[in-house]
Parts: C-alpha cells; sequence; structure tokens
C-alpha cells in the first residue's frame, strides 16, 4: 500500500463529500458531520491530522495534499502580453490619423505627375530630391513606432510594477497554523486540508473550516449572506466557518476542510468567472446598442438624458462610499427587483460607458487627480481648437494663393500639399494634448511606491500616496504607534503594598501569589508568549498581545513558569472565555474547578475595580472593597500611575461553588447563565493593579514637531485613560504649555456633538475639533465620529483632509472614510489592513512623516512636469499656428514635433517624475483641497518662459536668415530640401525645452535649479541622452528629420539661445508674485467636481490603470473575496435578461441558485469579472445570494 510520510496516501474523506459538507449549516452541519463521519475528532484522523498537534509539516505530504484537494490560492488573470499592450496604445485615436496620414504621404510620394506639367509649373527638381519623397511618411510611421513601443513599455514596466506590489501585500497576510505541535505563522497560499487552524478577533479567515474548539466566538458573514448581525459559532452549535468571513470576537481551533477554488468563496468566484467569459461578446453588443441609444437620445432631448444619468452617478459616489463601513436595511425581494427595473435603463448607459464601470464606479477621485483630469482636458479642447484652425488657415491661405491669385489649374499633385497640412494639425493637436500628464502621475506614484517601501509604508491604493501630501490633520493611536509597543510591568500594588520594581514571589502572601501567577497565565490568549531573544543578552521576544506579554512577563520575572501552568489547563478545559473587545475593555476566562467554576478577569483598572466587592489586603486578608475605598485606590495608586504614562490593568476573580460559600464566592445548584455578563463578571475580588510602562519611541517628538512645522495638527485618539494619554501627548509634543488644547474623554466628546435628541451635529463637532488634541477613553466609534466630521467640516477655507491610523477591526470604519488609512501592519488586524489605504511595516509614527513627505513630492513632481510641459505646449502651439498664418508652413515639421512630443510627454515626465523628496517639503503648509494646481509662481514662470521661446523663434524665422548669414528656408516648396534656417529654429527649440527642464525642476520660486541636480542619476541620465539624440537628429537626420547638418558656429548659437532660458528664468523670478492677480494667475481653485466630460474623458488615462490592477489583486483568492461586491452589478444586469437570453446555461444555474436570500443592489461596484473558469457543470453551487455579496474593503491599487 502507498505511503505518504510513514500514513497511507489514500485519507478516509474525498474532495466532494468535503465540499458537500461545508454547504451546511448549524444543526444540519453537525448531523451530517455525526453521521457521515462519526464527528469533528474522527474527520481529523481520517485526514490525519491531529487537534492538539496538527500536521507534520513534511513537505511530500504537504505537496501531496495540494494535488489531492488543491492548493489555497486562486490563479490569477494572466497579464497582459507586451504586444496587448502595443495594441493597445495603438489605439490612441491622434496616432491613428497620423497613421493615415503617414501612409496617404507615402503613397503620394511614390506618384509621379506627368513631366511637363511638373516642369512647367514647379522649375527643376533634382531627382535625388524627388526620390526622397517618401522619407516623412516612413519618418512619421517610425516615430509613431517610437512612440507606441515607449507607451506599451511602460505600461508593461508598471503592471510588472502592480503585480509585484499585490504580491507583496499577499505575502504580508500570515496565519496561525499548528504544525509538529508547534504554532507557526504561514503565508495564507500556504494552507492545506487538514491544517489545524488558531482563529482570533480581528481575523480575516483564508479558507473553509470546521471549528473544534471556540471561545465566545462571533463571526461576521455579510460578505457571503449580507446578513449584518454577527453569528454567534461553536463546535457544539454552528461548527462551520467560511473563507473570507471575519472574526469579530472570540478565539478558537478550527481543522480545514476547503481551499482555493473548492471553498464556498472560491465556488461564487470560479462561476462567475465562468459566467463572465461567456457573456462578455455580448456585453460588447450591449454596449454598441447602449451607444447607439444614447447618440439618439442626445438628438432627442439631451436636457432630459444629463437628468436621468447624473443622479445615478451621484447614487453610485454615496454608495461607494458607504459600501462596507455598515448595511443598510435591506428591501424585500419584490421592491428589489422593482427598483432593478426601475434602474435598468440608467445601469445600462453607465455600463456602456467606455470605462465608467471598470474605472471604480462612483470612486471618487483623489485631489490631484480630480484637478489634473479638469486641465487635462480644457488644454486639449485649446488645442483641438488650435490643430483645427490651423488646417483650415493653410488650406485656405494655399487655395488663394495658387488657385485665385496665381490662376493656376488643379493638378493632382496638390493633394501632397493637403495632406501635409493635415499632417501639422494632427501634429498640432499631438503635441497640444498632454497625454503625458497621466503617464507622469503614473510614473510619479509607482516610483514613490517603490521607495515608499524602503521607508516601512506598503501603499495599497496609488492615490492614497498622493493625498497624503495634501494632509492637513493625522489622528493617530497611541499604543506601538507613538510608543514603542515594547510594555513591561514596572509598578504593582498587591495586598496594601505599593511596588515600584517586581516583588520577589516569596514576600508575596502564598495563596495570593498563587492567584495572581494563575490568573495571569489562564487568562491570556494562548498565542501571547515571552520568547527568549535569539542571542544570548538580547531582550526577551514578545509575540502575540503586549498588554498580555507584559503581564506573562511579570509572571517569570516573579520566578514563575507560565507555561506549566496552561500545560496543565489547556484551552480545551475553559468553559467560556468573554474576550476582550472595545466595549468590555476587559477579558474574562471560566474554568472548572472542585466540581463549580472559577472566573478569571483583568482590564482596564478602573473598569474592573467597578465590578469589584473584595479585595486581598494586607497580608492577604480578605477585605470588603467599598466605595470609599475604591476612591482612596484610584486616588493614591492608580491616578499617580496614570499620571506617569503608565498604563493600569486590574486582575480579579470570583469563585461558582457547589458546596458551602465563603463571602466572596457564589453557591449555585443549576449551571449559571453564562450569557447574563453582567451578573457573573461582578462581586469578583481584586488581586492586584499594575502599571504598565510603554515608552514613546525616542524619534517621535521630532516626528510631531515636523508635522506641526508642516502645518499639519496631530491629535492622539486612544482608549487609554486621561492621565495616560495626557502624559504620553506631553512627552510627544502633541501637547504644548499655554496652546489651550482641547483633552476629552469619550463620554464627554459625545456629550458635546449630540444635541438633545442625541443625534450627531456638525455644528456642535465644529465648535470641538480645531482646538481638540486629545481624545481618550474613546470607542471606534468616537473615532469615526471625529473623523467625518473633521472631514466635512466647512471651518476652515482649504477644507481638512484628514489620515487616520487603526489597529483593531472595529478601526475599519473610520479607517475607510479617512482620506488616507494607515493600518499597523504587526499590531494591525486583517479586518484593519484591508480597510486601509497604507500599511504601517513597522507601526511607528516617523514612518507617517515620510510618508506626507513622499505625497508631497508626488504633488510637486506632477506639477513640475505641468510648468514644463504646458510652456513646451504653448510655444509649440503658437509657433506652429503664426507660422501657418504668416509663412504657409509650420516651421516645425511633424516629424520634429513628434520629436519634442516624446521628450516632453516621456522623458520629462520619467526624468521630473523621479526627483527624491528633500526635507524642504516639510517647511511649508499642506496644499489642501481647494488650493489652484497650477500656482501664480507657476503660471509666472509658464507665461514668462514660452515668451522668450516665441520671442526667440519668431526672431530667427523671420530675420534669423540674416543675422547668421544663411540661405532663407521661408515659403520653400514642397520638394526642396530642408534648409539651415529651419533646422536652427528646430534645434533652438529643443535646446531651449531641454535647459527649461532644468528650470522646471524648481517650483516655488528658488533661484538655484541646479540644487540637487547631480543626486538624481534619472534626471541627467536622461538629460544627457536626450542632448546625445538632438546633437544625432540635426547632424544625421536628412531627410527623415527634415533637418540639415549644423556648424560648430552655428550649433554655438542653438546652445546660446537654450542657456538663455536659464538667464531669463533669473528675470523672471525677480518678479514679484504677490503682485499678479489670483485669479488670472491661477488655475483649479475651488473644490475639484467630478466633471462628467472630464470623467469620460479621463477614464481612459487616469484610471485605465484600475482595470489591470485590480485583476492582479486576484493573485490571492481571499483577497479577491473582498472584491466579489464587484461581481454585484453585473449579476444584476445579467439576471434582467435571462429569460430573453436563455442560452446561458451556466449563469442561469448561478442566478437561479442565488435566491435564498432578500435582494441589495450595491451600485458601487464595477464591470469587473473574476477570469476563474473550470468547467463550471462540475462546481456544486452553494445556497449563497450572490447579490449580497458587500465587501468591507476595497483591494484596488489603481490610479
Amino acid at each position: 500500500m502507498a505511503t505518504i510520510d510513514g500514513r497511507p496516501a489514500q485519507y478516509g474523506v474525498t474532495l466532494k463529500q468535503l465540499r458537500e459538507l461545508m454547504e451546511l449549516r448549524g444543526g444540519e452541519g453537525i448531523e451530517r458531520l455525526d453521521s457521515e463521519f462519526g464527528g469533528i475528532l474522527e474527520l481529523t484522523k481520517k485526514l490525519y491530522s491531529s487537534p492538539t498537534n496538527g500536521l507534520s509539516g513534511n513537505a511530500s505530504d504537504m505537496e501531496h495534499r495540494r494535488q489531492t484537494f488543491g492548493s489555497n490560492v486562486i490563479p490569477p488573470k494572466p497579464p497582459k502580453t507586451f504586444l496587448t499592450l502595443v495594441w493597445e496604445a495603438l489605439q490612441d485615436v491622434t496616432l491613428i490619423i497620423l497613421q493615415v496620414a503617414a501612409v496617404v504621404s507615402l503613397g503620394l510620394s511614390f506618384y509621379k505627375p506627368p513631366a511637363e506639367s511638373s516642369s512647367g509649373q514647379f522649375g527643376h527638381h533634382d531627382e535625388g530630391e524627388e526620390e526622397a519623397g517618401w522619407i516623412e511618411g516612413v519618418a512619421i510611421l517610425i516615430s509613431v513606432a517610437v512612440v507606441v513601443f515607449v507607451t506599451a513599455f511602460n505600461d508593461y514596466t508598471k503592471e510588472k510594477q502592480f503585480r509585484g506590489l499585490q504580491s507583496r501585500i499577499e505575502g504580508e497576510h500570515k496565519f496561525s497554523v499548528i504544525r509538529g505541535g508547534e504554532v507557526h505563522d504561514i503565508g495564507v497560499g500556504d494552507i492545506v486540508v487538514g491544517d489545524i487552524c488558531q482563529i482570533k478577533y480581528g481575523d480575516l479567515l483564508p479558507t473553509d473550516g470546521i471549528l473544534i474548539q471556540s471561545n465566545d466566538l462571533k463571526i461576521d458573514e455579510s460578505s457571503l449572506t449580507g446578513e449584518s448581525d454577527h453569528v454567534k459559532k461553536g463546535a457544539d452549535t454552528d461548527p462551520m466557518v467560511l473563507s473570507g468571513t471575519h472574526v469579530m470576537e472570540g478565539s478558537g481551533k478550527m481543522l480545514v476542510t476547503a481551499v482555493g477554488v473548492n471553498s464556498q468563496a472560491g465556488i461564487i468566484f470560479t462561476l462567475l468567472g465562468a459566467a463572465a467569459d461567456e457573456e462578455e461578446v455580448e456585453a460588447k453588443k450591449r454596449k454598441k446598442e447602449a451607444k447607439k441609444q444614447r447618440k439618439k437620445q442626445k438628438k432627442g432631448d439631451s436636457g432630459e438624458e444629463l437628468i436621468v444619468a447624473n443622479p445615478s452617478k451621484q447614487g453610485e459616489g454615496e454608495a461607494g462610499a458607504v459600501t462596507g463601513n455598515s448595511h443598510h436595511a435591506t428591501a424585500n425581494s419584490a421592491n428589489a427587483d422593482g427598483d432593478v427595473r426601475n434602474n435598468k435603463h440608467s445601469k445600462e448607459e453607465e455600463e456602456g460607458e467606455e470605462g465608467g464601470a471598470s474605472g471604480g464606479g462612483g470612486h471618487e477621485k483623489s485631489v490631484l487627480q480630480a484637478k489634473l483630469t479638469k486641465l487635462a482636458i480644457q488644454i486639449g479642447y485649446a488645442g483641438s481648437f488650435i490643430a483645427v484652425l490651423t488646417v483650415v488657415i493653410l488650406i485656405v491661405r494655399f487655395c488663394v494663393q495658387t488657385f485665385v491669385l496665381e490662376g493656376k489649374p488643379w493638378d493632382t499633385f496638390y493633394a501632397n500639399h493637403f495632406v501635409k497640412f493635415f499632417i501639422i494639425g494632427v501634429t498640432v493637436l499631438v503635441v497640444a494634448v498632454p497625454e503625458g500628464l497621466p503617464l507622469a502621475v503614473t510614473l510619479s506614484l509607482a516610483y514613490s511606491v517603490k521607495k515608499m517601501m524602503k521607508d516601512n509604508n506598503l501603499v495599497r491604493h496609488l492615490d492614497a500616496c498622493e493625498t497624503m501630501g495634501n494632509a492637513t490633520a493625522i489622528c493617530s493611536d497611541k499604543t506601538g504607534t507613538l510608543t514603542t509597543n515594547r510594555m513591561t510591568v514596572v509598578q504593582s500594588y498587591i495586598c496594601s503594598e505599593d511596588h515600584k520594581t517586581t516583588p520577589k514571589f516569596e514576600s508575596l502572601p502564598h495563596a495570593v501569589g498563587d492567584l495572581l501567577v494563575n490568573a495571569i497565565s489562564i487568562n491570556s490568549a494562548y498565542t501571547s508568549r515571552v520568547l527568549p531573544g535569539d542571542n544570548p543578552g538580547d531582550l526577551p521576544k514578545q509575540v502575540g498581545n503586549k498588554t498580555e506579554c507584559a503581564l506573562l512577563g511579570f509572571v517569570l520575572d516573579l520566578g514563575k513558569s507560565y507555561q506549566v501552568i496552561r500545560d496543565e489547563v489547556t484551552e480545551e478545559n475553559f468553559h467560556r472565555v468573554y474576550t476582550f473587545n472595545s466595549v468590555r475593555k476587559s477579558m474574562s476566562t471560566v474554568v472548572p474547578r472542585n466540581g463549580g467554576y472559577r472566573i478569571y478577569t483583568k482590564g482596564a483598572s478602573e473598569i474592573v475595580m467597578k465590578k469589584c466587592s473584595f479585595i486581598h489586603g494586607k497580608d492577604g486578608r480578605l477585605e470588603n472593597f467599598t466605595r470609599s475605598m475604591q476612591e482612596r485606590l484610584v486616588r493614591e495608586v492608580i491616578e499617580p500611575m496614570a499620571c506617569n504614562g503608565l498604563r493600569t490593568i486590574s486582575v480579579a476573580y470570583r469563585d461558582f461553588v457547589t458546596g458551602k460559600a465563603e463571602i466572596n464566592q457564589v453557591h449555585f445548584d443549576s449551571e449559571p447563565n453564562w450569557d447574563d455578563e453582567d451578573n457573573i463578571i461582578n462581586n469578583m475580588t481584586c488581586i492586584c493593579i499594575v502599571g504598565i510602562e510603554d515608552p514613546v519611541r525616542p524619534e517621535v517628538p521630532d516626528a510631531i514637531r515636523k508635522c506641526q512645522r508642516a502645518g499639519i495638527t496631530v491629535r492622539m485618539v486612544t482608549g487609554d485613560n486621561i492621565n495616560t494619554a495626557r502624559s504620553i501627548a506631553s512627552k510627544c509634543g502633541i501637547l504644548r504649555p499655554g496652546d489651550n488644547s482641547l483633552i476629552l474623554e469619550g463620554k464627554e466628546f459625545n456629550r458635546r456633538v449630540r444635541d438633545a435628541s442625541g443625534k450627531i451635529q456638525q455644528h456642535l463637532i465644529d465648535k470641538v475639533w480645531p482646538s481638540l488634541r486629545v481624545l481618550a477613553r474613546s470607542s471606534p466609534t468616537d473615532k469615526y465620529t471625529l473623523v467625518r466630521g473633521i472631514i466635512e467640516s466647512k471651518v476652515s477655507s482649504n477644507r481638512e483632509v484628514v489620515a487616520v491610523t487603526g489597529d483593531g477591526t472595529n478601526d475599519g470604519p473610520a479607517l475607510k472614510i479617512a482620506d488616507v488609512g494607515f493600518a499597523m501592519g504587526i499590531a494591525g488586524t486583517d479586518v484593519a489592513k484591508e480597510a486601509s489605504d497604507i500599511i504601517l511595516t513597522d507601526d511607528n509614527f516617523t514612518s507617517i512623516v515620510k510618508a506626507v513627505m513622499w505625497g508631497r513630492n508626488v504633488y510637486d513632481s506632477i506639477a513640475k512636469f505641468l510648468q514644463f510641459q504646458l510652456t513646451v505646449n504653448v510655444v509649440a502651439v503658437v509657433v506652429a499656428f503664426v507660422g501657418a498664418c504668416a509663412i504657409n508652413d509650420s516651421p516645425l515639421k511633424a516629424v520634429q514635433m513628434l520629436w519634442v512630443n516624446l521628450i516632453m510627454d516621456t522623458l520629462a515626465s520619467l526624468a521630473l517624475a523621479t526627483e527624491a523628496p528633500t526635507p524642504d517639503l516639510l517647511l511649508r503648509k499642506p496644499y489642501g483641497r481647494t488650493k489652484p494646481l497650477i500656482s501664480r509662481t507657476m503660471m509666472k514662470n509658464i507665461l514668462g518662459q514660452a515668451m522668450y521661446m516665441i520671442c526667440v523663434i519668431f526672431v530667427l524665422l523671420f530675420y534669423g536668415d540674416k543675422l547668421l548669414d544663411i540661405d532663407s528656408g521661408r515659403y520653400a516648396d514642397i520638394r526642396d530640401p530642408p534648409s539651415q534656417h529651419f533646422t536652427i529654429i528646430f534645434n533652438t527649440f529643443v535646446m531651449m525645452t531641454l535647459f527649461n527642464e532644468i528650470n522646471a525642476r524648481k517650483i516655488h520660486g528658488q533661484r538655484n535649479v541646479f540644487q540637487g541636480f547631480f543626486t538624481n542619476p534619472i534626471f541627467y541620465s536622461i538629460w544627457l541622452s536626450t542632448l546625445a539624440s538632438q546633437i544625432v537628429i540635426v547632424q544625421f537626420g536628412g531627410m527623415a528629420f527634415s533637418t540639415q547638418a549644423l556648424s560648430l558656429e552655428l550649433w554655438l548659437w542653438c546652445l546660446l539661445f537654450g542657456c538663455g532660458v536659464l538667464l531669463w528664468g533669473q528675470v523672471v523670478t525677480s518678479i514679484p508674485t504677490k503682485k499678479l492677480p489670483k485669479n488670472v494667475f491661477s488655475y483649479g481653485s475651488g473644490e475639484p467636481i467630478n466633471d462628467p466630460i472630464a470623467d469620460l474623458a479621463s477614464e481612459d488615462k487616469l484610471d485605465s490603470d484600475g482595470k489591470d490592477s485590480k485583476r492582479t489583486g486576484q493573485i490571492l483568492w481571499i483577497r479577491g473575496l473582498t472584491r466579489l461586491q464587484t461581481q454585484i452589478r453585473v449579476v444584476n444586469a445579467f439576471r434582467q435578461g435571462l429569460d430573453a437570453r436563455p442560452s446561458n446555461p451556466n449563469l442561469a444555474a448561478v442566478l437561479k441558485k442565488q435566491t435564498s436570500l432578500s435582494k441589495r443592489l450595491s451600485q458601487g461596484s464595477s464591470l469587473e469579472y473574476a477570469d476563474m473558469c473550470p468547467d463550471p457543470e462540475e462546481l456544486t453551487v452553494p445556497e449563497i445570494d450572490v447579490e449580497r455579496l458587500s465587501s468591507h474593503s476595497h483591494t484596488e491599487t489603481a490610479v
């Protein structure tokens, strides 16, 4: 018989049986488990696992399990090939027009008109020149090819980066499993069927499983069922736990029964993927039909169209903002269906938009994106207008000159002129439209994200990086962020004695000492441990909850071993566990003892003490713990500890006995009602109070000073008591003497911001938040209220941009509503990480300051590029236009303008977007939401430099031949060879552009534009390579680039005019900015709005990355599940058409199975599919409502 790792290769259960078992719930599941498999322990044996030791971890065993039951991954959609990206780049409208024009030009160059007509009208031409006519067409095609390949290469590297980022995020997701009797944290992709997993509060479950043991376990299954109520789970009541659900309370141990595509969420994913593929062709057809319908409607009644479309878009935005923060009461089935029918028209319209759906539905653009989109559209309009005008003027002028004034007859050769005019017009458009903007944004963000990883910022959503630069307020946690999160007990109060150092165990009354050691060892999560340091002399390593580690360290310091007690009282012996949560602020464990029960409790001292009626006094004597004694203890012990910045924890116990009860015990005949927590955790006996120190990180005070200097207000929001919070805030520098800062507790905060009826009012929040610096004893709801209140406040003119840090599951809503949510990489729960935008891999506040610096750097990089590109845009467009009007030709030829466009759009964006941040960035105030994108200084630089360049070019155009003593190139015939005159104009323009790129490095009016020039090798490498390319083009470009080689003297003239840009820049800088009118010299002020036209135009540019990056999010299916909400909208649309299109049996099967629960619309979703498609016939469809697959998070990493 074949064996694997010393056991039979054949398992006692099949994949099909396990999948069928996991579709059952509650009593039904337990019944099947007992009848078919003999209970959970028997099933564990059939899978050759052990409830206590787990799997062996042997490599061959793991591999065999993966082959038999599947691995815990969903195959990602294959990345786009380079050729696909090339094809997509070729879809650009202006490039297509250029290609057509180039082909026409090429065709006409081979057409030879009759000889007599040619010589009669044009005089003698050199044969070689005639034959070289084809070169321009070929040169344009080659230029287009270069632009396309560069664009495709950028897209390719960008997608590669996104996939790398995504896999890094996936790699961050670890899970605790027991292998070989030891607890190991492994990546979720390595979990196999038969593993024993430890689950705890805050976990996002990576697989399906069956509970072996649980403590007060409550699961949020809304991502699968849509039910917002937490479901109680237990080995005896409902042991089935499903992948993608969140653990909201408690802890437990589960046997993994299904992974990857065989888990419940994986099955849905696969079905949706299979259905999506079949629908793809029909979706394209519907898009075309929807477009036709819109066109008809626009002709009929454009006003009505806007009224229909816009509210649905606004609704989408609102839905997107709320999705996952809460679950609204759902309509009944009939109403929901009615809603679907009523919204059918507007939904189809939205689905028909070219990228509306895949761009993220109603996802609001970031501050910078909104401003950029608006600007890009405006420039595009202006460029298009000038381009058309240029073509019209060239054609009209030529026709009047040739056919009216000179009276020549039509000749087919004249078609060449018209093609040439058309090419000039298109190249003006190419230069005018700033398609480099989205590229610059993407490059800058991608570069920053890569660098930020080294600064311990793992960015999950690209736009968060840029938004952080605008942050005006940071609401930070205390523990672990401002403090080291390495906790130690430094003070204790035991038996009426205050110990400033750890007492000797022998000095404590024996009974109290035993009670204390047992209470701490048992009533702490068994995943919390204190391990020896890696090297001799190192501090012990704290694993798990840091507060519990401090208490366990206290036990070790007393000379006792907590592990010995844990070995005696295993988790299986626990009768009940009341796990710590933000409401209880304490943890209690019930263990059997001598036929009765003992409850151990630990938690925030003032909360636990209120539940105590007795205390061990001098020499361990039992005393009544009266109200006056409690007040004295608070005054003399707890407050002094808290004022020293110590976190105070009380430890207590209570006995339930069957026989005669002592004064502090409770007699019981029948089983106590363990659900009546208030009565159970009451009349307790206090054992001790300990003060735990969590020192402030040494680098935090300086980081907070930097924030304050940068105009960012730091607020501390903590669950600790007000004295500890005040002490830490003072040490950090959040509170400064004499600044009238407000310090509130959660209760007082709520009293101030709510009206008489208990509703939160914005005007009341506005009275509190400006001076609030510390919010103590706050709940996650208080945090959410504060953050939302600051964001929605209109007290400050620039509007606040708020960043928030969080680590707990309940911090999810606050992290989600914040402009930027930071989750703790070490202490944070999976739920918090899912809701966040950036993960702090070191949990350190200084990393947030670095994120601010990088964010501001992104903003500035884009502004630098904008200043550079707009200058070139203005000059190129004006020169082409005036040239067309004055000399019936553009001084800059089509191929030359394409080269300039390549310099501007790709090379400059790469050079300027990769500038490293400097500490100077933190010396200015944040921009805020409403600050204009193009400041007055930038506009002054743009117009000033443009004036210089235009003047130089026009002087060279009209007088250059005389000044430099060369032949004039004006009014040259179409077949004339390139002239030195126009080559000088082209070369001077490129030189000025190159030197202006150096000027563009500074946007705040700094004089030294070379500062830090050599710290950015990417910048000077690109600059020098562009210069070298220009020399080659001018000297050897010939007919292809319409250039003629220049002498050294002429090159020096070109360089002189180029260097003049730097000198002129100093003159422009001297003009006082403050004297310029605000409304004329700044652009983009006011709250950025989602302009419908801008939305359409920018989907392909700014948001196109969203499509690819969202698909990369499917690498690990556990992340993929959280995107299942993006399926809802398409499923709704499909459902409407099922009767009309019965040809899709797979989809019909999915939808018919998914109608067991009431329906819920999710309008914030997008038309994205998960493309997993094994044969859907083999899959069993679970009884889960797809329409209610809402998500608590968003994992797209999109621009």
